[in-house]
């Protein structure tokens, strides 16, 4: 059984770009994966398919481009000896992965890794388990030390508790894994099944598969190609909960997201030109980069070639679209235009006085209508020199836009999410996420569970009055009277998911 993460989300704020915790170095980096697989525990029971497991993962990362390590049926000396080799493999800004098939033992929220030469404990043993075993933590600790960009752990270790013996008292924790918080951003971690799940290694006795359910499923949509980490996460977890449910079962495998750029495994997002997809292929082995952000055009240079650029931010209301203009050098004037044509318009003039210049402050804002069409807004200033600086070039994308504030609106607002109500028996109302539907994809909850495995319907994005929930619309749940709490994830429309939240009554 498991306990599982849960990860916070960091809301990066201001116009430099966020730096990951994992630095990525201005040289071409390299892939290097370790997969380590145990079956032949000695005091404890013994796996069948973890060994296969890692095998299959080996040779798919082989394919994607890893220099890969593979190590079975490890002794705590050798699962040591094989964790100094990883870090002597791996440099700043490289992607590692490290998958790990085996026994996998939670105790006091405190992850473990079995080797194969665990002693078998009984109640009130739990530090001599803790000693011999490999702390999960330490396996992030030494990839973030050696400062790699990208981390991605997956853990099929979603085993009962090994210690259980009939007529003894077990260890105090659980088979799994326990929630692991506050991690670095940079790191990307896939489980086979949810809290309280086992993962099955077949689907019946006549399931001749070597690997099991969640291996032979993440295996292969790793190499699907255009897809990016959250999608192999996310139709990995569609297509093993489905299979699970044809036997009875349930496994939901789940994932956690903390990264920043989106990471394509096997070249670049689906719908890019030929030359975008054949620029973004990772080269030969092993100067292979997994983060490979979306292709991007970049804009055409203002014609004065200024180094400060002006920035907008938008925001939507009842009334239209605000936008509010970010310039670094004072300024004693803004004017503005839609398109390559016609005439400036200023913005006028704020009751505040400008320290650095010791005049009225001009007005950063302008307002546009409602239902104003994608356009390129044409801004300029006037410096303190008294010289004119632009136009540059600001494009707006009113859905853009509307994505990217209700996207900030949420992440700001999460403890809003959900909230009970007590009317006719117990009701949960979503009506905050309906607001803001335009920036979500899915939303998914949980009653009295940690794994979100339930669709909320939601009603389409109406770009001419996002925030306006329709009359016909019904924005709660109604649940039994005894639920204690609702867990939630959103997947947004960018495709990166939230971490998992909780609420209670």
């Amino acid at each position: 059984m498991r306990n599982w993460l849960s990860f916070w989300a960091v809301l990066a704020v201001g116009f430099a770009a966020s730096l990951l915790a994992f630095t990525a170095p201005a040289h071409a980096e390299k892939r290097v994966a370790l997969v380590i697989g145990n079956n032949d525990y000695k005091n404890v029971p013994k796996l069948q398919k973890a060994v296969n497991d890692a095998r299959t993962m080996g040779d798919t990362l082989k394919q994607l481009g890893f220099s890969v390590m593979v190590a079975e049926n490890q002794t705590r000396q050798s699962f040591s000896e094989t964790l100094l080799a990883f870090d002597k493999a791996v440099e700043a800004g490289d992607t590692a992965f490290f998958f790990y098939a085996g026994h996998g033992f939670e105790i006091a929220g405190q992850n473990f890794l079995l080797p194969t030469d665990v002693p078998a404990a009984t109640e009130g043993q739990e530090e001599l388990v803790r000693d011999a075993s490999v702390l999960a933590d330490r396996v992030i600790e030494r990839l973030q030390n050696k400062k790699v960009r990208t981390a991605i752990l997956v853990f099929d270790a979603c085993r009962n508790n090994p210690f259980e013996r009939a007529g003894t008292r077990a260890v105090a924790g659980g088979g799994g894994l326990a929630p692991m918080t506050q991690l670095p951003e940079g790191v990307f971690s896939v489980f086979s099944a949810g809290p309280r799940q086992t993962a099955l290694d077949r689907l019946s006795n006549n399931d001749d598969n070597p690997n099991s359910v969640f291996t032979r499923t993440f295996s292969k949509e790793l190499l699907q190609p255009g897809e990016n980490l959250v999608q192999v996460a996310q139709h990995t977890r569609r297509i093993v909960s489905e299979m699970a449910e044809t036997v009875s079962h349930k496994q939901i495998p789940v994932y956690f997201d903390q990264m920043v750029d989106d990471v394509f495994l096997n070249g670049a997002a689906k719908g890019q030109s030929d030359a975008s997809k054949e620029a973004a292929k990772p080269a030969a082995p092993p100067q292979q980069v997994a983060a490979l952000p979306p292709v991007s055009v970049p804009r055409k240079a203002p014609s004065n070639d200024s180094v400060n650029a002006p920035v907008a931010m938008f925001s939507r209301h009842n009334g239209g679209w605000t936008v509010v203009f970010s310039i670094a050098d004072p300024t004693l004037g803004i004017s503005w235009r839609i398109g390559d044509a016609g005439e400036f318009r200023e913005t006028g003039f704020l009751d505040t006085l400008d320290a650095r210049t010791r005049k009225r402050m001009p007005n950063p804002s302008i307002e546009l209508a409602a239902d104003a069409p994608a356009a390129t807004i044409q801004l300029r200033y006037v410096d303190a020199s008294g010289e004119l600086q632009g136009p540059f070039p600001i494009r707006f994308d009113p859905e853009a836009a509307l994505i990217h504030d209700q996207r900030k609106i949420l992440d700001m607002t999460a403890t809003s999410w959900l909230s009970f109500r007590e009317f006719n028996g117990l009701l949960v109302y979503y009506t905050h996420l309906m607001s803001y539907r335009c920036a979500i994809r899915e939303v998914r909850v949980g009653i009295d569970s940690a794994v979100p495995d339930k669709v909320l319907k939601m009603p389409p994005c109406d770009m001419r009055d996002p925030s306006v929930i329709p009359h016909d619309a019904q924005p709660y749940l109604k649940l039994a009277p005894s639920t204690q709490f609702v867990s939630v994830e959103l997947t947004y429309r960018d495709g990166s998911v939230s971490e998992i939240k909780s609420f209670r009554r």
